[in-house]
Formats: structure tokens, sequence, C-alpha cells
């Protein structure tokens, strides 16, 4: 039987939905578009990575959804296949520190900049997703949920998702007590209780969790 998702993602008309807001700017004369995404804004440990996505109009994956929805390993293949097929891509990572410093929300915009800056054009136009953002010169717009919505916006999640997860994995090797490899820094069950066995560790957002910064420090 063919779950409601693979359905979803198989049906023909799906081009016409998640390329509707590109179109709208291809016939407008506006060819670098640039889909922008981020991952890691709740966790409580590691970086936020954000991932800016330039798409040619011939090309498209079906199976590119919000990388939330998909996979480990379908999203692994399709990081790869859109590396390869995007006519640009980059990525920009601002690390725990910072979080800590100036909050997630103004790092979540640095490490957008920073994915713009990444790419090999400057981009006329940036399709983000959310509702907010704080940028420079280039024209954008911010759409909720468009990770669901815009093609651009949900290669950009997945490329995003993917470089954190391996950024994660690398954290694992050197914490292997936390568990990043199975959790990527969110706070699970298994994390908290981590934490408050062993403290944090230096990677552990300090500005994300008081009470167990309490715990701990006791």
């Amino acid at each position: 039987m063919i779950s409601r998702a693979n359905k979803r993602l198989q049906d023909p008309g799906r081009v016409d939905l998640m390329l509707r807001f590109e179109r709208e700017l291809w016939a407008q004369g506006i060819r670098n578009i640039a889909g922008i995404d981020e991952a890691g804004r709740g966790p409580l440990a590691g970086p936020v990575v954000a991932a800016a996505v330039v798409v040619a109009p011939g090309f498209f994956l079906n199976a590119v959804d919000d990388s939330k929805k998909l996979n480990p390993i379908l999203r692994r293949d399709l990081y790869g296949r859109i590396m390869e097929g995007a006519v640009s891509v980059g990525v920009g990572i601002v690390d725990h520190d910072v979080i800590d410093e100036i909050n997630i929300l103004n790092a979540t915009f640095v490490a957008m900049r920073k994915a713009v800056d990444a790419l090999t054009m400057i981009p006329e136009f940036l399709l983000i997703d959310g509702n907010r953002f704080i940028g420079g010169e280039i024209p954008f717009a911010t759409i909720v949920d468009g990770d669901s919505l815009s093609f651009s916006i949900a290669a950009a999640s997945i490329i995003a998702k993917v470089s954190r997860d391996r950024i994660m994995l690398d954290y694992d090797s050197q914490y292997p007590e936390y568990g990043f490899a199975r959790h990527k820094g969110y706070g699970t069950r298994e994390h908290r209780s981590a934490i408050l066995r062993y403290g944090m560790c230096s990677i552990h957002r300090k500005s994300f969790s008081p009470n167990l910064i309490g715990v701990c420090s006791s």
C-alpha cells in the first residue's frame, strides 16, 4: 500500500505547487533566486546551520520536501542530488557561543546571511522560510511553512539539516556520553538525563536551559 505521504510526493501536479513562487519571479526576469532555510534553532547544543540554494528553472526533484518529513536515508540521497544539480549552494554556520551571545533568532539571521555570502553569485531575490528576516540589500520574501511550499526552500532545508547532522556526529565522537548522534542536541529525555548526570559540555547553549544549568552547577 502506498502511504498518503508517498502519494503526495508522486503527484505530478506537485511541481506546480512547489515551484509557484519561483515561477512568479522567473516570469519577471529574475533568474537567480535563493531559497533559504535553517536547521538547529531548537536544540540545547551545537550550532544553528542555514543553507541557501539557487536552482535553474529546469531542475526539480519530486521527493524534495521539508527535511523534517523525510527519513535520514532519503535526506542524504537528496542532499547529494541537490549539491550536484543546483546552480549554487551556500552554507552558513553559527556556533553555540555566538548563539548565547546574541540569542538564537539573531544567530539564525546571521547564519542565513552567511549562507547567502557563501553562494558563487549574488542572488537577485531571496525566498526565506518563516515570517521574519533581517538581511542586507537583496530583496526577499518570507514564507510561513516555506519548506513545504517552495522547492528552493525545501532544498535548502535538506542541505541545512544534513550539514548540521554531520557536525553533530562529529561532536558525538568527542562527547559520546551525551548521545548527540541519536538526538542531534535536541532536548530529548536521554539528552536531559545526560546533562543532569555529566553536566554541560563545551558545545551546550548555556542560555537555553537555566534550570539545567542550576542543577548541573550545584
